[in-house]
């Protein structure tokens, strides 16, 4: 009575429920306290005989392991159980095919805390043995601290898939430019050296930016990833083949034409630049997968700004300083030029917006 639930307790089980988790209460307490405290932080619902969301220690000992199975979806607290109740629970979740987290900090919870997916010690008032049964120690025995480090997990998880997604539709656009460019009777659209510095410049700089963003807005509201789940799932192997494509026919359309008019003309250095600063677009899109770059807000990840701004000036400076051109083999491109490269890049950021937006109308996470 001296110990009451946590305030903030209550709100993190209703995001961990929003996100897919299902809290489960096990306890040595008798279960009409344990019910009690489970209804209060909406744990569970309904009494201790009603709906079977209760199981005590006795009748866990009366159950066969496929009996158990077949009830700890559907049961939100367990009372009065023994330590090898606890490993049984652990068992049974793992055997139906769950992702089991565990926390504890006595002897007796070292079994349960080995076995489960994630063993999680109380770092303040958890035992030796506990901590070193578990595979991380949470610091201020806080269930919220939990919940916090799930959204910061799927945070970063989703910022490598953004990466990876960057990452790789912009090298289709080029594999597609210089595949293509032989069949239109073209002579190379890019030399190798504006190849390695197209990866060592767009891919780096805006992709450790990417490292920086921020979560999505439901990003506690979706349903978790299968462990044996691709990290190009959901679209994301789709979206890498359709924007690479895209990318690649905008470049490589943009300077077929230009070689028809002018094949002394600076048509590779178009191609180059637009590729560029197509990709500078998909960096700026890519950087949510459900919301506009506009919702976001454009500044919120200052890092990616300044990549951008930084890209395009040393794309500048390629251009029109001489012995850079001499190096990348470029030519210096009139204001009409340089703006007709800006607007055909500006097609790959305006789709991926509408694209995101169809999405959002749909309610495809």
């Amino acid at each position: 009575m001296m110990d009451p639930p946590r305030p903030e307790v209550k709100p993190a089980v209703q995001i961990a429920k929003k996100a897919g988790i299902q809290p489960k209460m096990i306890t040595g307490d008798h279960p009409e306290t344990a019910v009690h405290i489970a209804k209060d932080q909406v744990i569970a619902e309904g009494d201790c005989d009603e709906h079977g969301i209760c199981l005590t220690g006795q009748e866990l000992a009366k159950m066969s392991m496929d009996e158990l199975e077949k009830r700890v979806h559907d049961v939100s607290v367990f009372a009065r159980v023994a330590p090898e109740h606890k490993l049984n629970i652990v068992n049974a979740l793992q055997n139906k095919g769950e992702i089991v987290a565990m926390t504890g900090d006595g002897v007796n919870d070292a079994p349960a805390l080995k076995q489960a997916d994630i063993g999680v010690a109380m770092g303040i008032t958890g035992t030796d043995v506990s901590k070193q049964a578990a595979d991380m120690i949470l610091l201020d025995d806080n269930f919220t601290t939990i919940v916090a480090a799930v959204e910061q997990g799927r945070v970063i998880f989703d910022n490598i898939r953004k990466f990876i997604k960057y990452t790789l539709s912009s090298n289709t656009g080029e594999l597609f430019v210089m595949l293509v460019g032989p069949f239109l009777q073209m002579p190379l659209p890019l030399l190798p050296l504006q190849i390695l510095w197209i990866n060592l410049v767009t891919d780096g700089l805006p992709g450790l930016a990417l490292a920086e963003e921020k979560g999505e807005r439901d990003v506690m509201k979706r349903s978790p990833f299968e462990p044996n789940e691709s990290v190009f799932s959901r679209g994301v192997g789709r979206e890498i083949i359709w924007i690479g494509i895209l990318m690649g026919v905008i470049s490589l359309g943009l300077g077929y034409f230009g070689w028809l008019n002018d094949p002394t003309g600076p048509w590779q250095t178009m191609v180059f630049t637009t590729m560029v600063l197509a990709q500078m677009g998909n960096a700026l899109a890519i950087r949510s997968n459900r919301d506009s770059l506009f919702t976001i807000g454009v500044f919120s990840n200052r890092l990616m700004v300044f990549s951008v701004l930084l890209t395009f000036g040393l794309q500048l400076a390629l251009i029109y300083i001489p012995f850079l051109q001499n190096i990348f083999k470029t030519q210096a491109l009139t204001l009409t030029e340089l703006g007709i490269c800006l607007g055909v890049s500006l097609v790959l950021f305006v789709v991926i917006e509408i694209y995101k937006w169809i999405r959002r109308r749909a309610d495809i996470r």
